[in-house]
């Protein structure tokens, strides 16, 4: 990944920014790549002069920025309070400065979320220091959530693996989740991670999976299983269900060729699935995903090298 400096970034303009994952700065770099889009990196922030695009891989993309001049510690949280309250900053150097400027401004609540709570509500904006006098800031930025991640209060007991947090995610980022009197069909569901996650929203779940579901979630009220492969399964053999769920590892494309086969079959009304990739980032099938009507891709905080396929029958979701 290039890195840049102060200098290099505040002699450009700046009408957009897309903060990566840990790590994920090359698929979001090859991402924008393909949109045309140039970037000069501020650690894992992408700097470019092209107007805001679609990004599957950004946390959140800082939609209005701007470049300020810093005359102090002071007068930058002062300035910066003088647009708007609530301001959250990225730090990937000047760590003291930075930390002195955060301290000037009002504190924000950033303690982990009980799941299942809706996403923040406030209006955040976004800073960084580009050098001890120079700072880029934007009153708007397509996240709620403090530089993109989304962190829980965690269940170290209940779910069979650490694939919950996913789905958790997922629905807090909807901001809607299953409930009683919902039928989800979870595919490729062992362990059984995220059936544990809906038959605890209260939702009946058929867990579809060859391999056997950890004993403790098999057992759980309202959850049945099919012993059957998921790609295997016709849609017409089932009732309609409300929710379809999938974190199973397979291809992107034998993934796409799945979700179409649902939707087509007008028998699921949202789903949320889980795209893997294996090598390569497969931009391609993923740019397809994202066309599906009623469909958007988004890179979660707790994803790995994967995305997050989100469709509703009522139309492209809303995902914070």
């Amino acid at each position: 990944m290039p890195a840049t400096s102060g200098a290099v970034a505040g002699d450009m303009p700046v009408a957009a920014a897309y903060l990566a994952a840990p790590g994920f700065e090359a698929p979001l770099e090859h991402e924008l790549h393909r949109q045309g889009v140039d970037v000069v990196w501020h650690g894992r922030l992408a700097l470019t002069s092209a107007p805001p695009v679609r990004s599957a891989w950004a946390l959140e993309t800082w939609t209005a920025p701007r470049i300020c001049d810093v005359p102090s510690i002071k007068g930058a949280a002062r300035d910066l309070r003088a647009i708007q309250r609530n301001w959250a900053g990225y730090a990937p150097d000047l760590h003291r400065r930075s930390a002195l400027i955060a301290q000037n401004l009002p504190p924000l609540s950033a303690r982990p979320l009980v799941f299942p709570s809706l996403p923040p509500q406030g209006h955040l904006g976004a800073w960084t220091l580009l050098s001890a006098d120079r700072m880029l800031l934007s009153p708007r930025k397509t996240s709620p959530f403090v530089n993109g991640e989304v962190h829980f209060v965690e269940d170290r007991q209940g779910p069979p693996s650490r694939a919950y947090l996913k789905l958790w995610e997922a629905f807090t980022r909807l901001g809607r989740w299953p409930g009683k009197g919902e039928t989800c069909l979870d595919l490729g569901a062992s362990p059984g991670g995220w059936t544990w996650v809906a038959a605890r929203c209260g939702a009946e779940v058929i867990a579809v999976d060859r391999a056997d579901l950890d004993p403790r979630v098999a057992a759980m009220p309202g959850v049945s299983t099919r012993r059957e492969s998921a790609f295997g399964l016709d849609p017409a053999t089932l009732p309609p269900v409300d929710w379809l769920l999938s974190d199973i590892i397979a291809y992107p494309a034998r993934l796409l060729g799945l979700a179409r086969r649902w939707i087509e079959s007008g028998r699921a009304a949202r789903m949320v699935l889980t795209i893997k990739f294996q090598g390569e980032t497969d931009h391609d099938t993923a740019e397809q995903f994202a066309a599906l009507p009623g469909g958007t891709v988004r890179h979660l905080w707790n994803n790995k090298h994967e995305l997050t396929f989100f469709w509703t029958r009522e139309g492209t979701p809303q995902v914070t």
